[in-house]
């Protein structure tokens, strides 16, 4: 398992970690290096479950799934739920074709350097610690989803209570230590390089609970089958 990656998250260029992890979908381990050398790969580095807005991420992700394989382009999303928790989840709400690992420690996103937040009264340093004050500021704005604008902390419970979504546990154990966990994609070629990202690391916050549009990841995916 590589190291830590302290300089903020990878950026195109540089060469990705091989992260060896437990399988959700099938058995056994998945590991990036299988890849290389082989197909590009997309890797969603999400928070656990117990996220709605990471289940969303997730859902979007898996419908290009059938895209991204058409262009010759693997796709693993990473969740930092355990492993009987995320079996669990994903028996009763399949996603066709869904590759998914668990990475409760989120041992993978140190690797890819993404930040964990730590959450303070009112001290904001981003992206290692943001203030409850600018966190409850931040409106989430989800059309069809929520019923207007509503700031972080309101909208994630409002989701879970339409999703029906149950903290087991395993779940407040994910949340205890990476509520503050940033998500992230990158997109590898063949050779392991990274060639395109989206995370929530840029833009002081504003990027929150936000994603890529399915054009703008599949234009770069584009890029990289090309």
């Amino acid at each position: 398992m590589s190291e830590s990656h302290v300089g903020g998250p990878l950026q195109p260029g540089d060469r990705a970690p091989n992260i060896v992890l437990e399988a959700i979908t099938r058995e056994g381990k998945i590991a990036l290096e299988d890849y290389r050398g082989h197909s590009p790969i997309l890797v969603g580095l999400f928070r656990g479950l117990h996220c709605p807005f990471c289940r969303r991420h997730i859902a979007a992700q898996a419908q290009l799934d059938g895209v991204l394989r058409g262009k010759g382009i693997e796709s693993l999303t990473v969740v930092n739920t355990p492993i009987d928790r995320a079996r669990l989840y994903f028996r009763y709400h399949p996603l066709p074709n869904l590759l998914a690992a668990s990475d409760p420690d989120r041992v993978s996103h140190r690797a890819f350097g993404l930040p964990n937040l730590e959450f303070t009264e009112n001290e904001t340093e981003w992206p290692r610690k943001v203030g409850m004050d600018v966190v409850m500021s931040m409106q989430v704005d989800m059309p069809g989803e929520l019923p207007s604008p509503m700031n972080r902390p309101a909208a994630a419970e409002y989701l879970n209570k339409k999703d029906g979504y149950e903290m087991t546990e395993a779940d407040q154990r994910m949340a205890a230590t990476g509520t503050g966990q940033l998500f992230g994609q990158f997109l590898l070629d063949r050779e392991g390089i990274v060639r395109w990202t989206f995370t929530e690391v840029p833009n002081g916050g504003q990027r929150m609970f936000g994603a890529p549009s399915p054009q703008e990841l599949l234009s770069a995916a584009s890029q990289v089958a090309g």
